[in-house]
């Protein structure tokens, strides 16, 4: 019986030998640095992947605390919070920047976990950690691709479009005036036709270092592309204050340039709109009005500035359809679908199409969203009419699959809808409604930019639709994000890049950045990637070298009725240029 014993306690110290070898060898070689300390924070034992991420050695560290790393890049507050889950939960993970002993900054992602004992008391703590500085850093190169115009290093119309919302909120708070400047310059185009588009580009550089310098501080001035800029004035106490700014701006626009052994001098047209007005405005109203005064101020003469008049626009918008005449459309059966396909232009596969939305008009034809979607904008009868598009997008989809069609579609989803309390329930209800169409037959678009009103809302009610098999593409993507933070936190499979940025990129390299961009960003984030506007061959032969295989577009098929879709799903083949890359 003590042989036994005996026998039984050398098999359980092998095992436990066993287990402590194998620790040991994990801890060893493991592929992220591990620190060991005591509840008081004091180092006493580190691996060699910790020595190879911070540079020190085990013996310049143990008995130490983490602080010898510490770039002082956060806060106290930061380390109590940390301190605080670690406490509280006994864990805690999250980004840190950190020092390496030759003074380098460097970034990690860190885990920091208690180890207890058998009566779950806190003997130590175990940190985990990786280097993502090579991370971080191509983020960063994405934000500012992403937010500067890449000629002029001014913000582009994203940045542009962040600021100025910004600005209008503090307009309201503040209770004082903004100007929105939009400017064109008077005879590039002849700039660029006569010496070439290297002397174009050296005028537009030169060009926004002395608008800018024409602003206060304060101030943003943006290129949209070509030879257009937008001037952002802020804390404005009357509208007459901006004079003095704008006609420094057309005085800057105006300076002699010297380029190689050119003489140039040109002038701008300049329209500005005022901010707030009587009535409700958004950002990109703003930015209209501003670029509908500057054309006046081209007709007027040039090298002027022009005022946006709120009175006469309204007048001329009121040829739009009523509200109360949409509402008969939509209880008369005047709306129709009309599909665009969706493929991968490299394999010839039809892999969607986008539902999209037309009035038949009784006594003015076909029209399309642009002419009637903005009456309704923003009313309940839009969140009647978006749902209206789901049942009969569904329909569609049973009747393709009755005819040996099976194909998903896309819809677009409207801010006013989104934001519904019960959206997620009510889009339950519909697909009920339709028991032959398997959920992921439907993909729901959102704009970004309706997106990021509430980020956490939008999270929230993408993340519930997914439970229910649906999923979402961000639509327009590039056109108004803030932050990539943004792009981490909702749970969209696709980013749709905007048409703009499509159809310009073979002339105009500050697009092709931003599509380079934006593909670079999908695949950091693991997201599919889709272009709209593809109208050409040669723009479909462009996105392939860049990595974008999915396209739709005028160049591959016109939106459609329904019933012609199977046909020409058929009959669809990719131009050889594209199946060759």
């Amino acid at each position: 019986m003590v042989l036994f014993n005996s026998s039984r306690d050398i098999t359980e110290r092998k095992r436990a030998e066993q287990k402590l070898q194998l620790a040991a060898n994990v801890f060893a070689h493991a592929n992220e640095g591990i620190m060991v300390t005591t509840l008081g924070g004091v180092i006493v034992e580190i691996n060699e992947t910790f020595t190879r991420i911070t540079g020190y050695s085990r013996d310049e560290v143990v008995g130490k605390t983490p602080s010898l790393l510490s770039s002082g890049r956060q806060s106290r507050e930061f380390y109590a919070s940390m301190w605080r889950a670690l406490i509280d939960k006994g864990h805690w993970s999250g980004e840190i920047w950190n020092r390496h002993k030759s003074g380098e900054f460097y970034a990690t992602m860190q885990t920091i976990s208690a180890v207890r004992d058998a009566k779950g008391q806190t003997q130590q703590y175990v940190a985990l950690f990786s280097d993502i500085t090579p991370l971080k850093e191509h983020e960063n190169k994405l934000e500012y691709i992403a937010h500067y115009d890449a000629l002029t290093r001014l913000p582009n119309r994203v940045l542009l479009s962040d600021r100025l919302h910004q600005a209008m909120t503090q307009a309201v708070r503040r209770k004082n005036r903004l100007a929105v400047a939009f400017l064109d310059l008077d005879g590039f185009k002849t700039i660029n036709d006569q010496h070439g588009h290297a002397v174009g580009d050296q005028v537009l550089v030169a060009m926004a270092v002395h608008m800018r310098q024409a602003l206060r501080d304060g101030d943003t001035l943006a290129r949209l592309g070509g030879d257009e800029f937008v001037a952002v004035l802020l804390d404005l106490e009357s509208f007459e204050a901006s004079g003095p700014l704008l006609a420094r701006l057309l005085d800057a626009a105006s300076q002699p340039l010297k380029v190689d052994d050119l003489d140039i001098r040109l002038s701008a047209s300049l329209g500005v709109t005022f901010f707030p007005q009587n009535q409700d405005v958004d950002a990109d109203q703003l930015l209209r009005q501003a670029d509908q005064a500057m054309y006046q101020a081209k007709l007027a003469g040039k090298n002027r500035y022009h005022v946006f008049d709120a009175e006469l626009d309204q007048s001329v918008r009121g040829h739009h359809e009523s509200l109360e005449r949409l509402r008969q459309a939509l209880n008369a059966n005047e709306f129709v679908l009309h599909y665009q396909p969706k493929v991968h232009m490299r394999t010839g596969q039809v892999i969607g199409a986008e539902a999209l939305i037309r009035w038949e008009h009784p006594t003015r034809g076909l029209l399309f969203p642009a002419q009637f979607l903005s009456v309704i904008e923003g009313h309940a009868l839009s969140i009647h009419l978006g749902e209206w598009v789901l049942h009969h997008a569904l329909t569609q989809i049973e009747q393709w699959r009755a005819s040996g069609l099976d194909l998903k579609v896309s819809v677009n989803v409207g801010a006013r809808q989104l934001q519904q309390a019960d959206f997620a329930e009510r889009l339950r209800v519909i697909l009920a409604a339709h028991p032959e169409v398997r959920h992921g037959q439907l993909q729901l678009e959102v704009l970004e930019t309706s997106a990021l009103d509430d980020i956490t809302w939008t999270a929230n009610v993408i993340e519930s639709c997914r439970k229910l098999g649906v999923t979402f593409s961000l639509d327009d993507f590039g056109t108004g994000y803030s932050s990539l933070t943004y792009l981490k936190r909702l749970p969209v499979v696709e980013l749709k890049i905007d048409q703009s940025f499509v159809r310009n990129m073979l002339e105009d390299p500050d697009d092709l950045a931003i599509l380079n961009g934006v593909i670079g960003l999908a695949n950091a984030f693991n997201r599919q990637v889709i272009a709209e506007g593809v109208e050409n061959v040669e723009s479909g032969t462009l996105l392939l070298k860049l990595g974008c295989e999915l396209a739709q577009g005028y160049g591959i098929a016109r939106p459609m009725p329904g019933p012609e879709m199977p046909a020409w799903c058929l009959a669809w083949r990719p131009d050889p240029a594209w199946t060759q890359i």
